[in-house]
């Protein structure tokens, strides 16, 4: 049972996230040849705030 963890920052909408999950599992199903229905896919979502580069967090970093 594959078991996959994908953290992201937090704000997309739940078509996006729906999409990812499915296309993770079809891709490891068929990359394993394991069926998709034994495979798990967990998202965490981090706030931008919790979420650093460099020491900064994303939600305080200047874009170029």
């Amino acid at each position: 049972m594959p078991l996959i963890q994908i953290m992201l920052l937090e704000g997309r909408d739940g078509q996006k996230k729906q999409r990812l999950i499915e296309e993770v599992t079809i891709a490891v199903s068929r990359t394993l040849e394991v069926d998709p229905t034994s495979i798990r896919v967990i998202l965490q979502e981090i706030p931008p705030a919790h979420w650093a580069v460099g020491g900064v967090p994303i939600n305080k970093r200047k874009t170029v």
